[in-house]
């Protein structure tokens, strides 16, 4: 069957569904969608998006459900598809497409994988591949779905349990649901002070445990400032343990990598340290500032790269907070932030990381916004097209980002790239 046909079968399910659920006919279903009762499957298989809205509602579904049961594709269809292949095949293919940075690849093969296993421990870790290209693409909600779906395969291993759990956290975290990151951190964290780490993987979770919990609590500072010191003084302690987790795993494993996510927990205590008064701001600013001068050229052949260069990125949006919340001259905040904000937007483009992207575009359209507040003055806000196309991916990937999204690309001026 074709794609249309196998559309059109899902369609005619959907709505055979509805008229069960409601216990309706179908053209008393016909008629609340204000259809044709002859015509509610197009030939297409695609329905237009007011027939969607109602029947999702019809069925009391998120739209977004509905919409992905007709266009789910099945494993066999993706371009990927391996001939012949068996399980182990799949996974090793998807580890090799995250080495080469090939995302969307990788979904595919670790959907084809989750196909192919056997077992629940098998499921779970094709769940944790596709996990891995969401993220790469930063497709965070994704990574929520399929994470959650492999944590309900039961028996897996505890050990690879608490790592799909750290990765939900995670990407709680990263779509700033802070409670919920927060809460699933601090239980890891309290599992491994009873529970000391036997394996890497279990040292790994745990360093990356404190690491979501200490970033988690930073941004609630923002958020709650009413317990500012609570939350700073937390932070501190889970960025510390972070850091010193990573930067053994980075001696005993050989790895730098790890030594650059123990950087960025560093620079997350800046800014902890500038909240709760131990470190003046106009201090804070400068070590982040001085910092920044070993990604003056981010394509430098023997500069940073991968979790280095990210960590560096982070340092800028650190430097921006610690501005934003303690600065009251704003040609002193504006000049920070410029340097900070134009360094995280490079970066965050080399490496292509829409986590950075979104910090980067919302402290642009604050300073921007800060400016025309002080000034009195419309300041001319200026995009080029490539910026529309990245402002939209963003609005897509972080639901919290849309409001400021629509901002930008309604108040800026929107000029030709050259």
């Amino acid at each position: 069957m074709d794609m249309a046909g196998r559309r059109r079968a899902r369609l005619k399910q959907l709505i055979e569904l509805a008229q069960a659920y409601k216990g309706w006919s179908r053209k008393e279903l016909a008629r609340v969608l204000g259809r044709d009762p002859t015509k509610l499957v197009p030939g297409s298989g695609i329905p237009k998006l007011d027939l969607v809205v109602d029947l999702a509602n019809v069925l009391d579904w998120p739209v977004g459900t509905l919409v992905s049961t007709l266009w789910r594709q099945d494993p066999a269809q993706g371009d990927a598809t391996l001939p012949n292949s068996d399980y182990e095949a799949l996974d090793e293919a998807a580890k090799m497409a995250h080495r080469q940075g090939q995302y969307a690849l990788m979904v595919d093969l670790g959907k084809q994988a989750y196909e192919a296993a056997t077992t629940p421990e098998e499921r779970a870790r094709a769940c944790n591949r596709q996990a891995g290209g969401w993220d790469g693409q930063g497709r965070f909600a994704n990574v929520l779905e399929v994470v959650q779906q492999g944590l309900r395969e039961n028996p897996i291993s505890s050990d690879f349990r608490r790592m799909l759990q750290s990765n939900l956290a995670n990407a709680y975290y990263t779509l700033w649901s802070l409670t919920e990151a927060e809460a699933i951190a601090q239980g890891l964290i309290d599992w491994y002070q009873n529970h000391p780490p036997e394996s890497i993987r279990d040292r790994k979770t745990q360093a990356f445990a404190h690491y979501v919990s200490g970033h988690t609590l930073r941004r609630l500072i923002s958020q709650d400032p009413d317990n500012t010191t609570i939350h700073g003084f937390r932070a501190q302690q889970h960025l510390q343990s972070s850091a010193k987790l990573y930067r053994q795993l980075a001696r005993d494993l050989d790895d730098d990598s790890f030594a650059g996510i123990a950087h960025t927990c560093e620079g997350g205590m800046i800014e902890v340290e500038a909240a709760l008064g131990q470190k003046e701001p106009d201090e804070a600013l400068k070590i982040i500032i001085e910092k920044l001068d070993a990604v003056i050229d981010t394509d430098q052949e023997n500069g940073p790269v991968g979790d280095w260069l990210e960590s560096y990125g982070w340092w800028c949006i650190f430097g921006c907070n610690i501005a934003l919340r303690h600065l009251t001259d704003e040609p002193t905040l504006q000049h920070h932030m410029a340097i900070c904000t134009n360094k995280a937007d490079e970066i965050a483009d080399r490496l292509d990381n829409w986590s950075l992207r979104e910090r980067a575009f919302t402290m642009q359209y604050t300073r921007w916004q800060r400016a025309k507040d002080a000034t009195g003055f419309e300041i001319p806000q200026v995009i080029d097209r490539d910026d529309v196309r990245l402002i939209a991916g963003t609005m897509g990937r972080y639901p919290t980002f849309r409001d400021t999204g629509w901002q930008i690309l309604q108040t800026a001026q929107v000029v030709r790239n050259n």
